[in-house]
Parts: C-alpha cells; structure tokens; sequence
C-alpha cells in the first residue's frame, strides 16, 4: 500500500521503506528527492495494533509531511534553504496549536450559546459537534479558493489518479493516469472528515462541565478519535462492501474541494515521486524504465551540460 500528498509544485509519496518527494523545478526539471523511512512501530511492535497504529500514523505523517513541503518550497524557488528540525518542530507545534484552537476551543467555546435552545447535555455536545463540522468545511471551501491553493489541490489530484493506476496494475503513463478518478477513499480530507463525525459521537456522551474542562477532555480523546477514523479509512480502502462504499461517499464529494484536475506535467511529476520508492520488479510491472537506466540518462544528461559549459568558457 502506498500513500502520499501533494506539495508546492510537486507530490510526495511513501511505500516500501521510502518517502520521494518530486518537484518541478522553475526550468522545468523534475527533481526527486529519496530516502530511507522507518516508522517507529517497527521498534515497538504494539504500537501496530488497531487503533494505536492510526496515532502513530497521523504523527508520522505530519512530520514527513512538513519536511516535503519544506523541501518542495526550496526547490520550487519559494524558499532560500530547507527548515532545520527545530524549525520543523516550532511549525509542527504552532499548526497544532491553531488547529487545536479553530477547530476545538471556539467550537467548544460558542456551543454556550446553544444553551439558551436546550439544557441537554448530549444534544448541547452534538450541536458543538456540528458547529465544529461546519467550521471545517467552510475552512476547506475557503482555502480552495485560493490561486496558489488551486495548483497544489491539482497536484493533488495527479497523486491520486497515480495511486489509482499503480493499485488498478498500471502502466504509469501519463495517458493511462489521467483516466483515473482524481477521489480515492484513503485520502487525508476523507480522513479528517471521518474524524470530525466520529467526534461527534465520542464527545456527545461527556456531560457539560466547565468551558476548561471540556476544551481538555476534548483534546485528551483526539488520539482515540484518530485512531477510530484511521481503522475506518483503511477498511475503506481495501472494502467492496456496500454499506462501507455509502459510507465514504461524503469524504469522496470532499474531495471536490481539495482535488483539482491535473495537467499532464503534474502527473510526470507524480509518476516520477512514485517510481522512486516502488521496488525494482514493480518498476517494470508499471512499465516504467529501470533504475539502472534512469541513472545512465541522468549521467548522459549531466556529462552533456558539463560540455556545453566548456564549450561556453572555451568561446
């Protein structure tokens, strides 16, 4: 199984002990960037079992997530250098933080208000709940608007139909991608959705202390929250189940939001992220050229800029 996310001018993807990042550069060169990742559960083997193993996921996808986009942005020439791992650190905590305070405490913090319409508890917790839903969704057709927002939602959709073309037995060509649907159901905007109606319910049944009390205990839960939703996610992704397919139709209409039609530079480059973490014999399965190839037209290519630049010095 792989996975991935779109990036500034490019996708990242992660499969086989790898993570690749491609960019395209402002000249119009694909640079990838790969190496070695080895998640943590691997050391602690408890921590795959269900539910544990949807925690550590989401965390290590938020660092591996911040480090490409660190890395993209210096490529894509946004940036002048790559964020240190104290930079990447302060990031990651100041976007838990703002997540934590749009999407936790004014939610929490506004539900008062629903107490002049009932005193219940559970239906206080599900209208916070709702609020919470709406803020996400209107945060997300917010962001969709956005010009520079729009590319990196189309590269988001290359990484899709990518996914979809290696999963459905290849080739990965431009052509056959571009047939596929640009909405899978393992995407992180299912996810987050799944998670914001999963919510729902885990907070429902809390009571109605204090406003701190609740903001806490609500913070306290993500990780069983993310750890259900992660479960479902990936029954999702390997189900034909019908009930399971209505179920993620609304992550998938979600997906109109944050997924935009690719142009075909934008799948090269997701085909190219791929590639590069894909295992020699499935390299060739895609119909994809070897590594061994790839690497002698990267030194051809090379060897054919360092004498053009002697040409130029020697005139």
């Amino acid at each position: 199984m792989v996975g991935g996310q779109a990036v500034i001018e490019g996708v990242m993807m992660r499969g086989n002990g790898k993570v690749a990042t491609a960019v395209r550069e402002p000249g119009g060169r694909i640079t990838v960037d790969v190496h070695p990742v080895n998640s943590i559960s691997e050391r602690f083997p408890v921590l795959k079992l269900p539910f544990l193993r949807g925690v550590v996921a989401l965390g290590e996808s938020l660092v591996l997530g911040l480090k490409s986009l660190s890395y993209s942005a210096q490529m894509a020439g946004e940036e002048d250098e790559q964020l240190s791992d104290t930079e990447l650190a302060g990031t990651m905590i100041f976007a838990l933080a703002l997540a934590m305070v749009l999407f936790v405490a004014i939610p929490t913090g506004a539900a008062k208000l629903f107490a002049e319409i009932t005193t219940d508890p559970i239906a206080l917790n599900l209208m916070e709940g709702v609020l919470r839903l709406l803020i996400f969704l209107g945060y997300l057709w917010g962001i969709s608007r956005m010009k520079d927002i729009y590319r990196v939602f189309q590269y988001h959709g290359a990484e899709h139909k990518t996914i979809h073309a290696y999963e459905a037995g290849g080739p990965l060509t431009v052509e056959n991608v571009q047939r596929f649907p640009r909405l899978h159901p393992r995407c992180g905007t299912s996810f987050l959705l799944i998670v914001m109606i999963v919510s729902i319910f885990v907070f429902a049944f809390l009571g109605w202390p204090d406003l701190v009390t609740r903001i806490v205990s609500r913070i306290l839960l993500m990780p069983v929250v993310a750890g259900v939703s992660y479960e479902f996610i990936r029954l999702a992704g390997r189900s034909d189940n019908a009930v399971v397919g209505l179920a993620t139709k609304p992550g998938l209409w979600l997906q109109k939001l944050t997924t935009n039609p690719p142009a075909d530079e934008m799948v090269e480059v997701a085909i190219a992220s791929l590639a590069a973490v894909l295992p020699e014999e499935e390299r060739v399965r895609m119909g994809l050229p070897a590594k061994e190839t790839e690497e002698q037209t990267e030194k051809s290519e090379e060897a054919a800029e360092t004498q053009a630049a002697a040409a130029v010095s020697a005139e």
